[in-house]
């Protein structure tokens, strides 16, 4: 029987990121980084209070390099010491069949904006008359609702006016951000990430969500549509700040079509004036930002000259 190590930690926003990208090196199939102290009878989300901690998640095989990999892990993570407080990593084994459950106790119904209600899809809750139902199962993927970054995107979605859009969502983990785009009315979405097991997880969400002829769940990335002719009205990027800044020097600018708009979140607000430049520099113009403790949402223009 194959069995898993979960990593964690806790930490506040500036260090987040940092210690994020660190575990990505170790981690299989990415990172998870949740809001923490929400008590679990907290549904809406005026209710929540300001996100001040976050718990990053990883997991690797526990394996005969196990030793070694912990050792690293830590080892890069003492080097980060001078520049942040970081906490001394947690870990526990899990097997196989119990990788993807470990996380489902601490995962609730939550309400999002005006109309949205996000909840897991093996806990049956009665939407309020007008409220927008979000089911998902996010496996092995990432993306619950749960994190700032995402409850951002959320709020800037059901403020922007969807109908008849083409949208991307650029690195869909669960595909939450995809179903929320076609059920606050898109045209058409298509969910590009990365990670088969994610494209594999937004396909079944969306199907669960009764959105699948709306949404296109793919493996890939930018480059996976930048040589095509497929071009959006919007783009949704809840990524990391590095990545964003990475994909701006591929040529992001270039899949909005004259007049589109793009939501960028994962920033620290620390990182905003380097992100918006770098915006700047692949055709964009940042013209609004919301902020949720240390993170914050940039949303940019294509101009339509």
């Amino acid at each position: 029987m194959s069995r898993w190590i979960e990593v964690s930690l806790r930490a506040d926003g500036e260090s987040a990121e940092a210690i994020a990208e660190v575990l990505a090196r170790y981690g299989h199939q990415g990172v998870s980084i949740e809001q923490t102290g929400i008590p679990p009878d907290t549904w809406d989300e005026s209710e929540i209070p300001p996100p001040q901690m976050v718990t990053l998640r990883a997991y690797f095989p526990d394996d005969d390099r196990i030793e070694t990999t912990k050792a690293e892990l830590e080892t890069a993570l003492g080097r980060m010491r001078p520049m942040y407080p970081m906490p001394q990593p947690a870990y526990q084994t899990l097997n196989a069949e119990d990788w993807a459950e470990a996380w489902k106790a601490h995962y609730q119904p939550l309400r999002i904006g005006q109309r949205l209600l996000i909840r897991p899809r093996w806990i049956d809750v009665e939407p309020a008359p007008g409220e927008i139902e979000i089911a998902l199962d996010p496996g092995m993927a990432f993306g619950t609702g749960t994190h700032p970054t995402t409850q951002l995107c959320l709020e800037a979605l059901e403020r922007l006016s969807l109908p008849a859009l083409d949208v991307l969502d650029l690195g869909s983990g669960s595909g939450i951000l995809a179903i929320a785009a076609a059920k606050l009315g898109a045209r058409k979405v298509l969910a590009l990430d990365i990670d088969p097991v994610a494209a594999a997880a937004t396909a079944d969400n969306a199907q669960a969500n009764g959105v699948s002829d709306k949404i296109i769940a793919e493996c890939g990335g930018l480059k996976t549509v930048l040589p095509s002719a497929r071009r959006f009205d919007l783009v949704i990027v809840n990524i990391l700040a590095r990545v964003i800044m990475q994909l701006t020097e591929a040529g992001l600018g270039e899949i909005l079509r004259p007049g589109g708009a793009a939501i960028f979140s994962g920033i620290i607000d620390s990182q905003l004036a380097e992100v918006e430049a770098a915006l700047r520099r692949t055709g964009l113009q940042p013209y609004a930002r919301r902020q949720r403790g240390d993170w914050v949402l940039v949303e940019a223009k294509r101009p339509a000259g």
